[in-house]
């Protein structure tokens, strides 16, 4: 597939929300495969649409336990909360700590269109959380508690 330029925060295309999916076919397929392939090339684990430019609810994850592609996700129950530190392919030479559910469930549809679930505690459950945050134009340094500062030049 193909590698997509990420978008950075200057752009405003960051802070617009994402539309849903209505019809999951070869465009949604390959923006998916793109997706997966620009967030393995940037060294990230997670990469939602409107970070290549593209305004459709769709993310993909991948926190070492193999790929996950998600369409129209919905966070629909959460519990606890964790502070630890985050950064995002968009705004790159950035991070801080924001606070985040320790577990959440979320909704989502499959690329056969199938309604799925899943749950996750840890670093699954802060990149989900970041990365539906992205299909509704909010970034993490919105959230930001506290800076850190990077020693690495």
């Amino acid at each position: 597939m193909a590698i997509r330029q990420i978008r950075l925060s200057d752009d405003p295309i960051l802070r617009k929300v994402s539309r849903e999916i209505t019809e999951i076919n070869d465009r949604i397929k390959i923006l998916l495969e793109d997706m997966v392939d620009t967030m393995y090339e940037a060294e990230g684990v997670g990469l939602a649409a409107p970070q290549v430019g593209v305004l459709r609810r769709v993310i993909v994850i991948d926190v070492g336990e193999g790929v996950l592609k998600l369409i129209n996700p919905e966070i629909i129950e959460q519990n606890g909360e964790v502070i630890d530190a985050e950064g995002c392919l968009s705004i790159p030479n950035r991070s801080g700590t924001v606070k985040r559910p320790e577990w959440v469930k979320v909704k989502y549809l499959n690329e056969k269109g199938e309604a799925k679930e899943i749950e996750g505690t840890g670093l699954l459950a802060r990149a989900l959380c970041h990365e539906i945050d992205h299909l509704n134009g909010i970034l993490f340094i919105d959230k930001i508690i506290e800076e850190i500062e990077d020693d690495i030049e």
